[in-house]
């Protein structure tokens, strides 16, 4: 029964730490494209340096970091 509970325990946690810091960073790169494609159609030209790289740079990181995660859980199951 101590099992059970312990297994029950572990899927009610939820998502891997590297998972959901990845997902929070996909997430922050996508709104900051998101702001980029907005920004560009009001007519802005020069755009902040920093959400341009938080849009190109964030994005692909949270990305990343969700894939290793991945790849982590699986190897970890077999």
């Amino acid at each position: 029964m101590s099992t059970a509970t312990k297994e029950t325990a572990v899927k009610a946690s939820g998502k891997p730490f590297l998972m959901r810091i990845g997902i929070g960073l996909f997430g922050l790169g996508m709104l900051a494209v998101l702001a980029v494609f907005v920004l560009f159609a009001a007519g802005l030209e020069n755009l902040p340096v920093w959400l341009s790289v938080a849009a190109g740079v964030i994005t692909p990181l949270g990305l990343l970091l969700g894939l290793i995660a991945l790849v982590r859980e699986a190897r970890s199951k077999s």
